[in-house]
Order: C-alpha cells, then sequence, then structure tokens
C-alpha cells in the first residue's frame, strides 16, 4: 500500500481509483462497510484509494474542543492496508483547503488527480468551503464528470449507530468490550519504543515506552495487555496509559512491561492489545508506594490473562 502525502505529490494517476473519502479513525465496522462498498465498485485495472485529512477539519478549525483519537496515524494505515486498500491519499487539512470549494475540490483532487470512477461516502458525508459539499451535490458532480457517488448508510447495532463517536465514548469508561464489538477487533495502540526514565528497570519492572504524540480516546489507567513486537506472536504483559502524575511528568505514555522476558525492545515496533481495566491512574505519595501498587497491579493482570 502506498502513502501519498499532499497534493504536491499527487501526480495524476496511471488507473482509475476508487475512492472512498472520510476520516476513518478506528477503522471500524461502519468504516469497514463504506470499504467493502468501494471493494465492490472497484472495477477491473482500477485502484482502491482512501483519502483522509491530517490534522482533521476539527482538529484544524477548534483545536481545544476536537475529539481525542482511538488509534494512532499509523495503526490507522495497518488496518486500511489489511482492508485491501492500494492507496491512502493523505491531504494536510489547513486554511488553503479550509477554502476550497466544493466543486473545485472534485476536480481538482478526485477527477485530475485521482481519476475517480466511482466515490463513496457516509450518508452525512460534508466537504468543501463551509461545509457545501454533500452527497447530492458530489452525485451531480459525478454525473457531470463521469464517476458514480454512491452514499452508505450508517451501520446500526440494537438500534444504535456504529460510528467513532459512540467508541471514543466507550473507551472514556472504559468499555472495552462495547468497543471492541464496534472496532470488530480489540483496541490495540502501537508505535516505535524509545527509551525511557528506566526507572521501570530500578523498580523490577522493565517497561518499553511508546511515546503518544495525540490524545488518546482511551482512559488514563493501568490495563492487562497482549504484547506483539514486530508482528510476532502476543505475550502477556500490564501496562499504564497516562501521564505519570507521581513523577510530576505531562507527556503521554505508554509504558508496557512484558511478563517474563528479558528482551530489549529499544527501537522496534510495537502493538499493545488492551484486554481489561484495572484502574485508573492516580498519584502516588512516594515511589516506594508506587512500587507496590505495580507488583499489585501485575498480580491481578496475570490473573486475568490466565483466566
Amino acid at each position: 500500500m502506498r502513502l501519498i502525502r499532499g497534493l504536491q505529490n499527487l501526480a495524476r494517476q496511471a488507473r482509475p481509483s476508487a475512492v472512498t473519502i472520510g476520516n476513518f479513525d478506528g477503522v471500524h465496522r461502519g468504516h469497514q462497510a463504506l470499504l467493502a462498498r468501494q471493494a465492490a465498485l472497484c472495477g477491473a485495472g482500477e485502484q482502491r484509494v482512501v483519502l483522509v485529512f491530517e490534522p482533521t477539519p476539527r482538529e484544524h478549525f477548534a483545536p481545544e474542543s476536537a475529539p481525542p483519537r482511538i488509534q494512532t496515524f499509523r495503526d490507522k494505515l495497518a488496518c486500511l492496508q489489511v482492508a485491501g486498500v492500494d492507496a491512502v491519499l493523505c491531504l494536510r487539512f489547513g486554511a488553503a483547503l479550509a477554502a476550497m470549494s466544493a466543486e473545485r475540490f472534485v476536480r481538482e483532487v478526485l477527477v485530475d488527480g485521482l481519476r475517480a470512477s466511482s466515490v463513496v461516502v457516509g450518508d452525512d458525508f460534508r466537504f468543501g468551503a463551509g461545509r457545501q459539499g454533500d452527497l447530492e451535490l458530489l452525485q451531480a458532480q459525478g454525473a457531470e464528470q463521469g464517476f458514480v457517488a454512491d452514499g452508505l448508510a450508517s451501520v446500526r447495532e440494537d438500534g444504535r449507530r456504529i460510528s467513532s463517536t459512540a467508541i471514543r465514548e466507550a473507551l472514556a469508561i472504559p468499555d472495552l468490550v462495547a468497543a471492541e464489538a464496534m472496532l470488530g477487533r480489540p483496541l490495540r495502540i502501537g508505535g516505535r519504543v524509545r527509551k525511557g526514565l528506566q526507572l521501570g528497570r530500578e523498580l523490577g519492572m522493565p517497561t518499553a515506552n511508546l511515546m503518544l504524540r495525540r490524545r488518546p480516546a482511551l482512559r488514563y489507567g493501568v490495563y492487562a495487555v497482549r504484547v506483539a513486537v514486530d508482528g510476532g506472536r502476543r505475550r502477556d504483559g500490564v501496562a499504564n496509559l497516562g501521564v505519570r502524575p507521581t513523577l510530576d511528568l505531562q507527556r503521554m505514555l505508554l509504558e508496557a512491561h512484558v511478563f517474563d522476558c528479558n528482551e530489549d525492545f529499544y527501537g522496534r515496533q510495537m502493538s499493545v492489545e488492551f484486554v481489561h481495566f484495572l484502574r485508573p491512574e492516580k498519584r502516588f505519595d512516594d515511589i516506594g508506594a508506587l512500587s507496590t501498587q505495580m507488583q499489585a497491579d501485575a498480580a491481578r493482570a496475570r490473573e486475568l490473562l490466565s483466566a
């Protein structure tokens, strides 16, 4: 799968494209339905292209109130690759793109850039300056420009719409079972392992540290997890997601301790799967109290993961 960053890198495509557009945060079951419809419309010799935006429009217009991310950008790309997508076009959402009319977006991006033969969006999709573009406009433009525009109704279960918003609400509790049902898979956060303060090693519980650039939707706290390194088998462990208030640090960090393992993970890709919520993140009076709680958390995680 190719990643194309920005319109400046979008040379006219050699093959026509079946396109779908959105944020795709979580690549949940609703997104999966869009991707399945895209695949059904993709003709022989065509390519499947997903168009996403970084930052998201809400992060551009109202960064302080924008929703947290369900997954990292890298995890999103991995899910799209598994879904069989050929290319992802990532457009930087800034003032220029925000001011682009819906008609110009269709002409320059979808027609001239991607040679769209079909475009699939959610039935509530909006685009263009002032959110003036909708499915009806897209279908009218398609009739003029030579592509098919299709709107897909939301996926619902037990009367509730499956959406990134609903998943964020579940993760804030956290209700990992509900989130997994909507995602169609367990929640995972991945990244490259970085060197940290090595406090865990000093306390007898070495951790692999993943720095998170954006605020995650998952509630800060301690979790029983399963960890995979470089795509290998998953191993049991315990992890803390948060800002480590006992140490008066503010940078978001995911720290994972893999049970019965002495490997050096620095620089390697790690994926952390969240299985059980143990407790919220909290401040302890001293390092000794923190160490005692870490041992208790590890014992509880072992118990839950072996059940």
